[in-house]
């Protein structure tokens, strides 16, 4: 059975994305939760590589809601943005004395996910944005450990305190 889409998203998804995983997300979490408007700025002005693959894949994902669902681009948040990793291109490179090293290019799937904030009005949700607060307000959430204790591993009678 297929999971419901909530109205209000609209997605892209870019699969097989010459790039590590790992340097994607260093990008998808500095603009996961900003508006539309404020992630493409901050995509221009970032010097990593990653940017242009999801400056495009957000841009499309915006074309996507005016086009399809006729959403304001104004009012357009970046609610869920997710990086997976993808298949990995294996080759051989060839070296001295007939040897051969292996050469991995790792590849990854990004998703990006934007809502509509203009279909949200406070008044008709106000119960739902109270039980938001409550989740946020929880003790779980708190830090649990205060103390800033200093611990020394060198002197703390372990393995290097043997002579």
């Amino acid at each position: 059975m297929r999971k419901k889409k909530p109205y209000g998203e609209v997605y892209a998804l870019g699969q097989h994305i010459s790039m590590s995983a790992h340097k994607a997300r260093r990008v998808i979490d500095q603009i996961r939760g900003r508006s539309y408007e404020e992630t493409l700025m901050i995509l221009e002005l970032m010097p990593y590589r990653a940017c242009y693959p999801i400056f495009k894949l957000v841009y499309s994902a915006a074309a996507n809601a005016s086009h399809n669902m006729g959403f304001n681009q104004a009012s357009l948040v970046i609610s869920k943005a997710e990086v997976n990793e993808g298949t990995t291109l294996k080759k051989l490179k060839p070296r001295a004395r007939g040897r051969s090293y292996p050469i991995r290019r790792p590849t990854c799937h990004i998703r990006i996910v934007l809502q509509d904030t203009s279909l949200y009005d406070l008044y008709e949700y106000e119960d739902l944005y109270e039980e938001e607060i409550l989740c946020l307000k929880k003790a779980e959430w708190k830090k649990k450990y205060n103390d800033m204790t200093y611990h020394n591993m060198y002197n703390s009678g372990g393995l290097w305190d043997k002579k």
